[in-house]
């Protein structure tokens, strides 16, 4: 086993063609597409496994199980939100409410912009487990951040604290809730409908 904890000459259920990924990567993405059309709870480590063209026994090389990487999956839908939504927090100069604005939109083309509606995971009672506290941590971390965008507009500034929670559980909501929305018409075009989603949640906001 080198450095990085990956053992050489991983046994392969089936030839495929080489995606370029890694193996962890690989079960990832055979996760999201399992998960988001088989089911969760009806898709097996062994399913998993063979879509990512390796045995079963040779997946704990790389991860505890489908725990991991539906923790690993719920991360990815927030992370990248999260780093611009620290961008747009040291950006004083620009207006407060273009920047919810524009965090807004782009949550919610990450959200939607995949090969594969992760968001609807978001909806499994497994997600609520202990197990799952680095999502909810990262995922409360960029609630906050659309806090304090709000609270700098001058329509959040104006707010009680009670009433500023409220408005943005509603905005952050509207937010999470688009995947809803998205599964109902996966063509509609995610540009469009990401400001669309913004103007919204500005108006939500008071905005």
């Amino acid at each position: 086993m080198g450095s990085s904890g990956r053992r050489v000459g991983r046994p392969r259920a089936e030839q495929r063609p080489d995606s370029g990924l890694s193996p962890r990567d690989e079960l990832l993405a055979a996760a999201a597409e399992l998960f988001t059309t088989r089911g969760y709870a009806a898709t097996t480590t062994r399913a998993v496994a063979e879509r990512a063209g390796m045995r079963q026994a040779s997946m704990y090389h790389y991860v505890s199980g489908k725990e991991e990487l539906l923790a690993a999956l719920l991360e990815s839908t927030v992370t990248p939100s999260l780093a611009f939504a620290r961008q747009l927090l040291a950006e004083h100069d620009a207006p407060a409410a273009d920047r919810l604005w524009d965090l807004c939109r782009t949550d919610v083309e990450l959200l939607c912009g995949g090969s594969h509606n992760l968001g609807g995971l978001y909806l499994l009672p497994e997600v609520h487990s202990e197990r799952f506290a680095g999502f909810h941590a990262v995922r409360a971390e960029l609630k906050d951040a659309y806090r304090q965008l709000l609270a700098a507009t001058e329509a959040g500034g104006a707010l009680a604290k009670s009433e500023l929670d409220l408005r943005t559980d509603l905005l952050f909501g509207l937010i999470e809730g688009v995947i809803l929305v998205h599964r109902s018409d996966p063509e509609r075009p995610v540009s469009a409908f990401a400001e669309a989603t913004a103007d919204a949640a500005l108006r939500i906001a008071g905005i």
